[in-house]
């Protein structure tokens, strides 16, 4: 049975499909900026489209430490249990 952390990183993985420029795998190590060439606009249409799927609110400030599809998963995570 997958945990809810898994589930959380298998959606953001297809919601990062349409992103991804090579046939490289998504994975946790991946760099969102660099492994996916998101520039910053795209960084935030990412982040509207998981608020929205995920119906949380992620704080602007923490958008800078955000660097990695886990970090992203793991940001994701701590939000929907605080809530």
């Amino acid at each position: 049975m997958a945990s809810v952390r898994d589930e959380t990183f298998n959606e953001i993985s297809r919601m990062l499909d349409s992103y991804r420029k090579s046939a490289a795998p998504i994975t946790t190590e991946t760099d969102i900026t660099r492994d996916l060439n998101l520039d910053s606009l795209a960084v935030m249409d990412l982040m509207m489209e998981l608020e929205e799927k995920f119906d949380i609110s992620i704080p602007l400030n923490l958008v800078p430490e955000i660097q990695t599809v886990g970090d992203l998963t793991a940001t994701i995570q701590k939000i929907r249990e605080d809530a």
